[in-house]
């Protein structure tokens, strides 16, 4: 065959002849000779090797890989296994970037569109950078031996990644723990109930001097009976609480709310609930609205 001019050899290929050019520039063939008149001309063994070129960047391939490629430093096998991995990598950031971006006709304010925009662009690398940061930011310079730093371990964790399609409420879920690990407040008050456990002793580590499930369970009862704060019938749930017969000492009582109200906090039980959506975790009955009831039944007298 004899040799091919640029522009015939893109017109036998299908791409420009600025891609050519670009292609031999960049020393994917050996420099072609050149005719009388200084056109370049490409002969067999140039033409295969452009068009495999073509083909792989076809195939998405970048020219450092092409490049490799043909100089036998790689086989196309692993190249190919590599790049498969890349795609797969991408279709699950675009599948999440579809449903993200699709809760953004939903969204009611220009803050929750901000946050469904950034979040669609982060990686799963990313996504848990931001709640490492959260943690570090909260926690810093708190003991490592602290009872109450447990709950930064905690917090740190999320899926490896998010499905390929994820449920509406794992999106709902990633979308408000975002929001809530961006607020300042929500990481004072979490560091605030970490520092409390820091304080507690081993001797009397909670400080409460109840059972925990006695209370969350008459709680409950009291809220769905409708039992009023400082009614008569919360003043005998408190006396059975405290199991003295009496409604307690008024400094114990003040003791006891102040202790629940340190460690609890509707926003902190709601991050292991999002955690949960998330991790696929079975959902568990919040404990806080119970606490909230006994806090104010405490107060009350």
């Amino acid at each position: 065959m004899e040799g091919l001019t640029i522009g015939q050899l893109a017109a036998r290929l299908g791409v420009p002849v600025r891609t050519v050019r670009f292609w031999s520039d960049a020393g994917l063939v050996e420099p072609p000779p050149r005719s009388a008149g200084g056109f370049r001309l490409y002969d067999a063994a140039a033409v295969a090797r452009l068009d495999l070129v073509r083909t792989l960047r076809e195939l998405g391939l970048g020219l450092p890989a092409i490049r490799e490629l043909l100089a036998r430093r790689r086989t196309v096998a692993e190249v190919a296994a590599e790049h498969v991995h890349a795609l797969d990598a991408e279709i699950r950031l675009l599948r999440l970037r579809r449903t993200l971006l699709q809760h953004v006709s939903t969204a009611s304010t220009t803050e929750e569109m901000r946050i469904v925009s950034d979040l669609a662009r982060l990686s799963a690398r990313e996504r848990q950078r931001v709640i490492d940061e959260f943690v570090d930011r909260t926690f810093a310079e708190l003991p490592a031996d602290a009872p109450g730093i447990g709950i930064a371990a905690g917090m740190r964790t999320l899926p490896a990644e998010l499905p390929e399609d994820p449920a509406p409420e794992q999106v709902a879920a990633w979308l408000e723990l975002a929001s809530l690990v961006a607020d300042p407040s929500f990481g004072a008050r979490a560091r605030e109930m970490a520092v409390a456990g820091a304080g507690a002793t081993p001797e009397d580590p909670d400080a409460t001097g109840v059972d925990a499930g006695r209370m969350q369970t008459l709680g409950r009862q009291a809220l769905v009976g409708g039992v009023a704060p400082g009614s008569p019938a919360a003043e005998r749930l408190v006396a059975e609480l405290l199991d003295d017969g009496r409604a307690g000492t008024p400094d114990r009582r003040t003791a006891l709310a102040d202790r629940l109200a340190t460690f609890t906090d509707a926003r902190v039980e709601r991050y292991w609930q999002l955690l949960g959506v998330l991790n696929g975790w079975a959902p568990f009955e919040p404990s806080v609205p119970a606490v909230e009831w006994w806090i104010a039944a405490l107060r009350a007298r």
